[in-house]
């Protein structure tokens, strides 16, 4: 251990990647005897790097369980730029963390994974354990159910009439069209985008590419509703704001006058928190994270219970 600690301390800035193995090693042995590693503890990327190669030559000794609480302890000095850092590559903090052990790591990477999925798959599958990605999925499911329901409960929001009754074209023609607007713009963004079409490139028949299968279109990007269902929890003029209800209102030359364009607006805002109130359970936020200094464009709302965490039943 003195010789160990001596060459670790002499050595000069690593050069090569046996400078890497000795530090490693040396923290290695430094932990089994009680002693604190040298790890870095200002730049957090520096920090995770060294943490993580210590993590792979504790698991090729099984010593997981004695090497993973001194990784975690140290990574989680870091707080409030160790939750940054995971919000920024949670599938690898992911992993991280089921390397360590460490619960808080692993449910916070968890959260954030869970809300960008399927986005995160590549780097995840073959790459962790099974259960881990049972849980993924386990979770996208209870979210994508927790939505539908939500959805169903927005499509059915309604106005009413002095009277208590719900509006309709017959009753009131102007507040009927606030509804409608509202449903339309749901619509329109809680669904993926129609796939454009392509027509196929003309070719001549006696050209000798002519008969060659034509390259497969590319997968369309992820679609992930996250960010509306934020909007909707913000409400205000984070949608459907004055200028948007103006033009709609303009294509009704019979209806539009100032009078009329208030009262559309107010009613569109009553609408809109409805809404507010409805889809509050997914506005909750089980992150560590700081949402205050920027929101995120997916759900944070995926709860990560004790008994959740698989290495508990490895």
């Amino acid at each position: 251990m003195t010789n160990f600690s001596t060459l670790h301390v002499t050595a000069s800035e690593p050069t090569d990647p046996d400078d890497d193995v000795f530090r490693d090693y040396d923290n290695l042995f430094k932990i089994f005897y009680n002693y604190a590693p040298s790890l870095d503890a200002m730049n957090i990327a520096n920090a995770y790097v060294e943490c993580k190669s210590l993590l792979q030559i504790a698991d090729m000794y099984d010593a997981l369980e004695v090497i993973g609480p001194r990784v975690d302890h140290h990574l989680l000095r870091f707080q409030g730029r160790l939750w940054k850092q995971i919000a920024k590559y949670p599938p690898s903090y992911l992993k991280f963390g089921h390397m360590a052990r460490s619960k808080a790591i692993f449910a916070e990477a968890m959260v954030h994974v869970v809300g960008q999925w399927p986005a995160g798959i590549n780097q995840l599958r073959g790459q962790i354990s099974e259960p881990v990605i049972e849980l993924i999925e386990d979770k996208v499911d209870e979210l994508d159910e927790l939505k539908a329901k939500i959805e169903v409960k927005l499509f059915r929001l309604s106005l009413t009439t002095s009277r208590g009754e719900r509006v309709s074209p017959s009753s009131n023609w102007l507040d009927w069209l606030a509804v409608s607007l509202f449903r339309q713009w749901l619509a329109e963004n809680t669904n993926p985008p129609p796939a454009p079409i392509l027509k196929p490139a003309s070719r001549s028949i006696t050209s000798p590419r002519a008969s060659e299968t034509p390259a497969p279109l590319p997968p369309p990007p992820t679609f992930n509703t996250g960010r509306i269902f934020r909007l909707l929890g913000q409400g205000g003029s984070s949608y459907l704001n004055h200028d948007e209800c103006k033009r709609f209102l303009r294509l009704s030359p019979d209806h539009y006058n100032r009078d009329n364009l208030r009262r559309f607006e107010r009613r569109i805002e009553e609408i809109k928190n409805k809404a507010k109130d409805t889809v509050k359970p997914l506005m909750r936020n089980f992150l560590e994270l700081d949402l205050r200094e920027g929101g995120l464009p997916y759900l944070t709302c995926t709860r990560i219970d004790p008994q959740d965490f698989p290495w508990d039943g490895e």
